[in-house]
């Protein structure tokens, strides 16, 4: 064996300890440089003098930067960082179940059941002019739709990846056809259900993010917890289970939680796509299939590209866009070399 082959593992070591650093140490850079952007411009350690103050001195200083950062603009953007992190580590959990590297949060039908949801609260606030909960009416349809598409993909040898990845694609049509029909009755306010499922952080509050930071820390920690499983599960179901893992247990509560994280992100931002199936790639490209490091970085990396793309729409372009607009023009045309890079590999090329 050569030096140099002695030497890639290092190297490869290496490299991914460069990741966490700078991952890390982006994260709260990003979030403090994007919170200073805007019509009103507040310079950086401002920024972080006026949130420390806030956390840890409880200085009450009555002015527009403080109501701006406070009060504006950190709720949107710790929802847009939250919301990015979970859609990656929910994409990541279902490559990984599916053993399907085009898998993600619309896989199995739950982000479309979140817009069915979401587009039946604004059509029943239009008619009856009382106002219903959006993100509620999104969750309790994507969640519903989950546990459809499981039903439906169940049989008597247990759930495979390629029922589950029909069952969503069928059941994901027929919302599809639901939410069309309802654009329709919704008539010249139409717009309104187009706004949200085009995707947006413009309305976040404390309250999303509080509500978000609980279910993806819960989601997190679950998927982390089971990450050795997913691992052994790569090898297979026979593999696994002579391991010791259960895999039906497994495959059920990974599923459940990564959806469940999914949901609720969909449910406060809107429709936002190709987070869960951009992000696993870009960081398995260096960290290798270890979910152990794939889903933490992945988390961090989700959060800032999300973050980063809110701010582009919030503070750069002249004319804000809704933010699921921007991440399918940036992810779309990753999807058409995936898929085509997987294609080319199975005919040998």
């Amino acid at each position: 064996m050569s030096c140099a082959n002695l030497m890639k593992p290092e190297r490869y070591k290496n490299l991914q300890w460069v990741l966490i650093f700078l991952l890390v140490f982006s994260l709260p850079l990003i979030i403090g440089v994007s919170t200073g952007m805007g019509y009103i411009k507040i310079p950086f350690l401002e920024v972080f003098n006026l949130i420390f103050n806030k956390l840890f001195t409880h200085t009450d200083i009555n002015n527009i930067n403080t109501v701006v950062v406070i009060d504006v603009r950190l709720p949107r953007i710790l929802t847009a960082a939250i919301v990015g992190g979970g859609l990656a580590v929910s994409g990541v959990v279902f490559q990984a179940i599916l053993l399907n590297p085009l898998a993600d949060p619309y896989t199995l039908g739950v982000s479309t059941g979140a817009a069915f949801g979401a587009s039946l609260a604004i059509l029943f606030t239009i008619i009856t002019g009382t106002v219903f909960s959006v993100s509620l009416f999104a969750f309790i349809c994507a969640v519903l739709t989950l546990f459809f598409v499981i039903y439906l993909s169940s049989g008597s040898g247990g759930i495979s990846s390629n029922n589950l990845i029909l069952s969503g694609i069928i059941v994901s049509a027929i919302l599809s056809a639901g939410i069309s029909f309802i654009k329709y009755i919704a008539d010249e306010q139409v717009s309104l259900i187009i706004f949200w499922l085009m995707g947006s952080f413009s309305a976040a509050t404390w309250a999303d993010v509080i509500l978000t930071s609980a279910f993806v820390f819960i989601g997190f920690i679950i998927s982390v917890f089971y990450s050795r499983d997913l691992n052994l599960m790569a090898m297979g179901e026979k593999s696994a289970s002579s391991l010791g893992v259960n895999t039906k247990q497994v495959t059920i509560i990974l599923l459940i939680t990564a959806s469940m994280v999914a949901a609720i992100c969909v449910s406060v931002s809107g429709i936002i796509g190709f987070i869960g199936l951009l992000v696993p790639h870009i960081i398995r490209s260096v960290t290798g299939p270890d979910n152990r490091k794939l889903l933490p970085l992945s988390f961090l990396t989700g959060a800032i590209i999300l973050l980063s793309a809110d701010t582009i729409t919030r503070a750069v372009l002249p004319v804000e866009i809704p933010i699921g607009v921007l991440t399918a023009l940036i992810g779309g045309p990753f999807f058409c070399y995936v898929f085509k890079k997987q294609h080319m590999a199975k005919r040998g090329f």
